[in-house]
């Protein structure tokens, strides 16, 4: 007989994102209600200053360590480690070239943890693309995109996830008027895949359905995309043994997988052609509690699913449900289970 195998769990490492922004604070707030579990403790990257004044003013007592690779392992039980960026802190509530490069150098060290074998999964606080852009990233387009040219994936797909609603994005961040040159068989395709493999795997549902909306209202009525480009690919997603079904029309398929009131309208997910057309239900619906989780990429990403809040900075009002459940996600889907070695 063979026996259960179990790898070593490894820490979920959590960046501040823009230091001006809510960030600090988001995480200072979840690291407070965390609830330690079967993974070591989340580590953090970022400027360590930032989070100490976040914790001072929200009066946090956070046992925080100050590490580097070498030595965070050996910390002793109760502490929680930082990789302190060091650096100059920029101004709360202002957009900034130091803010953007600060949130970068905090991504670039969490991948590096990653591809070190140090952490399993990474949980993103916001940062601003203005301000990033500011700092000489000049095609920056958002942290999805980064971590998949940072670690060559080809492949990414946007979920946000509410406790009622998961929508997948075909396309993300692109103008409105590019989005139906940028709909094709196989990028739907695509996103269907990894959609249900999310769920079977991490939803640990056996036959998920996923509903897929049109790219234009009343599909079939207007423009000729979703016949051409949509409807094949939800017929080839059939093929390979995916429970797939539509295309619906969006303002239609929301209510209904929202509030569903017959067999016919439960759907474990929705995909979506293009950004506000998904994102727009699921955070009205989930309110503060979504979170951002990038498919595709050979490691758990998640975030909350708002922004840096430049306004809220330095208030001790910024919500942290969001990194909350983002940090509970992606240490659920990280915990490492049994496998059954070979024969």
């Amino acid at each position: 007989m063979t026996s259960a195998v179990a790898p070593s769990p490894l820490p979920v490492v959590m960046t501040l994102g823009d230091p001006a922004g809510v960030g600090p604070e988001v995480v200072a707030r979840a690291l407070a209600a965390h609830t330690p579990g079967p993974l070591p403790a989340p580590l953090i990257v970022g400027p360590m200053e930032a989070l100490v004044q976040a914790c001072n003013r929200l009066a946090i007592d956070l046992p925080l360590t100050r590490v580097s690779a070498s030595n965070f392992a050996s910390l002793p039980a109760g502490r929680l480690p930082i990789f302190d960026l060091g650096g100059p802190l920029p101004p709360l509530g202002e957009v900034s070239a130091e803010g953007g490069q600060l949130a970068i150098e905090a991504m670039d060290q969490a991948i590096a943890l990653i591809k070190t074998g140090h952490a399993s999964a990474i949980v993103t606080a916001p940062l601003s693309k203005e301000a990033v852009r500011l700092a000489g990233h000049d095609n920056f387009t958002g942290q999805t995109e980064y971590l998949a040219q940072a670690t060559g994936t080809q492949q990414v797909r946007m979920l946000m996830a509410s406790p009622t609603l998961k929508v997948v994005l075909v396309t993300t961040h692109h103008a409105l008027a590019q989005v139906p040159s940028l709909i094709h068989t196989q990028g739907v395709f695509t996103t269907l895949e990894q959609t249900h493999a999310m769920l079977v795997q991490h939803g640990g549902i056996a036959h998920p359905r996923i509903a897929v909306c049109g790219l234009n209202c009343h599909p079939g009525e207007f423009g000729d995309e979703d016949a051409a480009q949509v409807t094949p690919a939800i017929e080839q997603a059939q093929e390979a043994g995916i429970d797939a079904y539509g295309p619906f029309s969006a303002d239609a398929l929301f209510p209904a997988v929202a509030q569903p009131r017959k067999p016919a309208d439960h759907f474990d997910a929705v995909v979506a052609m293009y950004h506000d057309q998904g994102l727009i239900p699921v955070k009205l619906l989930g309110q503060g509690e979504v979170v951002n989780v990038t498919l595709g990429l050979p490691f758990i990403r998640t975030a909350p699913g708002h922004g840096t809040a430049y306004d809220l900075a330095g208030q001790c009002r910024a919500d942290g449900t969001g990194m909350s459940a983002a940090l509970a996600l992606a240490e659920q889907w990280a915990t490492p289970h049994p496998q059954v070695a070979p024969v």
